[in-house]
């Protein structure tokens, strides 16, 4: 009979455990959700195309920023999926103006460095998780703060601004469009 020795014994588990996350990466198999309807698909593109524009436009009126480039990727939830958790206006807008305040705060007080834009959206994440206002597209709004460097006054214009306007667009437009009822909560 041979004895393994306590090496070989953790050579195998440690083998055992890269065929285990190898598997993993195969997937649970699961099937592809349902395809949408093309009227989903093309209120979902009109609402898209309205929210942005509005906000494109008072923007320009009123020589403002107010466009900030992860209110695209919100556009994809409020009007794609506006039933979502991560849909709803408290999500929008406390996600968006707690991401770029932690984002604000970081870039103060550790400067632009590899490790702090880490730190800003590692923050952003568990505080919205932490306050029930995550919203993933705001988790790039650190990102952008680190890109662009911007005063204090970004929290407002366009973080704020910019997403009260998302979501005004959103209680017009999903209510005029759906028969179910937005938001399903505040």
């Amino acid at each position: 009979m041979v004895r393994q020795s306590n090496s070989d014994i953790g050579s195998s588990r440690k083998a055992a455990s890269w065929i285990n996350f190898f598997e993993k990466l195969k997937g649970d198999n699961t099937k592809l959700p349902p395809k949408h309807s093309a009227r989903a698909i093309i209120l979902a593109w009109l609402g898209g195309f309205v929210a942005i524009s509005a906000v494109a436009l008072l923007s320009n009126t009123f020589s403002v920023a107010l466009v900030l480039g992860s209110f695209g990727a919100s556009c994809v939830l409020i009007f794609g999926f506006p039933d979502a958790p991560f849909s709803q206006p408290r999500n929008i807008l406390g996600g968006h103006f707690l991401s770029s305040l932690i984002g604000l705060i970081c870039l103060t007080l550790f400067g632009a460095t590899w490790w702090s834009v880490g730190i800003a959206v590692g923050t952003a994440i568990s505080v919205m998780m932490l306050t029930r206002t995550t919203h993933p597209p705001a988790g790039s709004n650190p990102v952008i703060i680190y890109l662009t460097k911007p005063v204090w006054s970004f929290l407002l214009f366009p973080t704020l601004f910019g997403a009260i306007i998302l979501i005004l667009v959103a209680l017009l437009y999903n209510n005029f469009t759906r028969e179910s009822r937005y938001p399903k909560y505040w």
